[in-house]
């Protein structure tokens, strides 16, 4: 597949009308650090050793430590692109799965916590509907505002702590210290 090229583009998929955020308000922090809909993301975190956290169970193909690694590159690479950085997107998936050296998780889950932190500082102070500027080299994200960047990443982070979980319940360390929710 080429960069650039969406090998299935969905119909009808369209920018979204200018001013689309501040019409649908929805704080970056909401979606990405103080989330209601799941546990949030440092939460999903809290409380885990290193041990558990570089585990790679046999049949899987990464542990938790390289989920969140994984989550640092995107998050950064999407939030400097916010900023304004024209960096290309990753030519392949394996670039976007950092190895993890063997007892780094204290510095991962420290990166992770820190670049949400500067993502939701980020989305705080720009304007949401602004288009990403110069516009991403990737026919799906070409359209991509700045608030778009905050959902991407929000949607994405969700989807991969998903996985965190199920790995900590196959490893029978969840819930977390301060709990979760049952349901």
């Amino acid at each position: 597949m080429a960069i650039g090229r969406d090998p299935a583009p969905a119909a009808g998929i369209e920018p979204r009308a200018s001013g689309w955020y501040s019409a649908h308000p929805m704080r970056p922090r909401d979606s990405l650090l103080d989330t209601v809909i799941h546990l949030s993301p440092p939460r999903v975190l809290e409380g885990l050793s290193t041990e558990f956290a570089e585990r790679r169970p046999s049949e899987l193909p990464h542990s938790i430590a390289d989920i969140v690694a994984h989550l640092c590159f995107w998050q950064e690479w999407l939030t400097r692109r916010a900023e304004g950085v024209d960096e290309p997107m990753a030519t392949r998936a394996s670039i976007g799965w950092p190895a993890v050296a063997p007892g780094s998780w204290p510095d991962v889950e420290a990166r992770f916590r820190r670049g949400v932190e500067a993502l939701v500082a980020l989305g705080e102070r720009r304007d949401l509907d602004a288009p990403v500027q110069p516009a991403i080299q990737f026919d799906a994200l070409a359209h991509y505002t700045v608030g778009d960047v905050m959902q991407h990443v929000a949607q994405h982070n969700a989807h991969h702590l998903g996985q965190v979980v199920v790995l900590r319940q196959l490893m029978g360390q969840w819930p977390p210290p301060a709990g979760s929710w049952t349901w």
